[in-house]
């Protein structure tokens, strides 16, 4: 791609928060246009209830060097202004992922397959399973590095260790538990703030553990859904990305539920990662700010 000027240009997101105040976008806007740079899509949101400002900017730029490193430092000045955190991410650079998985599959083969149509612009690192490679037979993984790591309650500890050491190891940038059926401790949840994305299988905060779709058909209800949210310490209750719900009846068996949760399951995981992938969500709390596209 190239600028005006036929020099090589490279898109770029800015994300920002901050205390909210008078002069922020025009800060952002003049930074920008001092860096030659050309906005083509802007969003915000003002949260009056806690008085954060939120912005998300896509624009277009000289790609080099210099211009970055001039770039970088003129948002830092602009952030100890404002008190502002703040991210500027390369869109033609993917994103590290390390997907995680249990014995249920069916979220694990929808990523894949978005990633290799190019709906998901990532690039896995590695599949961790705690279960071993045979279970998976049946799914195309390609050259993707597969790492079988069992859970117990003895060795627990010593396979988490080995898990940040993965990721760390392939500089993955997200997590995502694809189904993956081990609560993670609190060291390791702290430790992935903000790059860690489970799928849980209730529209929360109903039917939490075992065997969810039975809870539901034995309770009789008339929705069911599920919830992409970030990993905290506290058991799926992280900051909510995404949720989606359909309705079900009486006639539907708990063998209905499951298949239909399965679909439902798939599709939200989907949108949460293509969500974190594309600059789209912002941490607010306990909360996010999710940018539509």
């Amino acid at each position: 791609m190239t600028d005006h000027g036929g020099q090589e240009a490279a898109t770029w997101t800015l994300t920002l928060s901050c205390p909210n105040r008078p002069g922020i976008v025009a800060a952002i806007a003049t930074t920008l246009y001092e860096a030659d740079g050309n906005i083509i899509e802007a969003q915000q949101f003002d949260d009056t209830e806690t008085g954060v400002f939120f912005m998300r900017v896509v624009f277009t730029g000289r790609a080099d060097a210099e211009r970055t490193e001039w770039l970088r430092a003129r948002l830092d000045a602009v952030a100890s202004r404002f008190r502002m955190n703040w991210t500027l991410h390369d869109r033609a650079v993917r994103r590290r992922v390390l997907l995680m998985v249990s014995k249920f599959d069916h979220c694990l083969v929808d990523l894949l397959y978005r990633w290799r149509i190019g709906e998901l612009p990532m690039l896995p690192t590695a599949i961790v399973a705690n279960h071993p490679r045979e279970t998976y037979a049946h799914i195309d993984m390609g050259d993707i590095p597969f790492h079988y790591l069992p859970v117990t309650r003895d060795n627990k500890a010593e396979q988490e260790e080995e898990l940040w050491s993965l990721v760390q190891r392939t500089n993955s940038e997200l997590v995502v538990l694809a189904r993956y059926m081990q609560v993670l401790s609190d060291s390791l949840s702290a430790r992935l703030s903000g790059q860690c994305i489970n799928i849980h299988h209730s529209f929360l905060p109903g039917f939490k553990g075992a065997r969810p779709y039975h809870q539901a058909h034995a309770r009789g209800v008339k929705l069911i859904g599920a919830t992409a949210h970030y990993v905290t310490a506290d058991l799926d209750e992280g900051p909510i990305i995404e949720q989606d719900v359909e309705r079900v009846s009486h006639s539907d068996t708990p063998d209905d539920l499951v298949r239909k949760g399965r679909d439902i399951e798939r599709r939200v995981l989907s949108r949460a990662v293509r969500c974190h992938l594309d600059d789209r969500v912002i941490l607010n709390g306990t909360k996010t700010v999710v940018f539509g596209d």
